[in-house]
C-alpha cells in the first residue's frame, strides 16, 4: 500500500477544513515546506498538495509555496485545486509539480481532460 500524505494549503499555511467548510478550518502549521520535508523524512514516497485557495478561486493562489515545496523535496509532488486551464497545467508542471490533479474541471469539461492527457500523459490525474 502507498500512503499519500496530504498538505492542504490555504493562505500559505497547512490547514484542514472540517467537512470541506472554508469557515471551519484548523491551522496545523504556517510552514508547508517544513511539513513536506517532515513527510519525506518519515518515508513518504509522494507528497499530495491541495491548493484550497485555488479550488475556491479557480486559479492557483499559492504558486510560490507550491514551487518551493516541489523543488525542495526529492519525492514526486501531486497538486490539485484550481487547475482549470491548459495554462494552469503547464505552469504547475513547470513549477516542479510531477502530476496535476483535475477534479472540478474534469467533471465540467471532459474535453479539457482529453487535451491535457494528450499533451502530458501520465502527469495528469483525474
Amino acid at each position: 500500500m502507498v500512503i499519500y500524505p496530504a498538505i492542504d494549503i490555504r493562505g500559505g499555511k497547512c490547514v484542514r477544513l472540517v467537512q470541506g467548510k472554508f469557515d471551519d478550518m484548523t491551522v496545523y502549521s504556517d510552514q508547508p515546506l517544513e511539513m513536506a520535508k517532515k513527510w519525506q523524512a518519515a518515508g513518504a514516497q509522494f507528497i499530495h498538495l491541495v491548493d484550497l485557495d485555488g479550488a475556491l478561486e479557480g486559479r492557483s493562489m499559492n504558486f510560490d509555496v507550491i514551487g518551493e515545496i516541489a523543488r525542495a523535496v526529492d519525492v514526486p509532488v501531486h497538486l490539485g485545486g484550481g487547475i482549470r486551464t491548459m495554462d494552469n497545467v503547464r505552469d504547475m508542471l513547470q513549477n516542479g509539480v510531477s502530476r496535476v490533479i483535475l477534479g472540478t474541471a474534469a467533471v465540467k469539461n471532459p474535453d479539457f481532460v482529453k487535451q491535457a492527457v494528450e499533451m502530458y500523459g501520465e502527469k495528469i490525474v483525474v
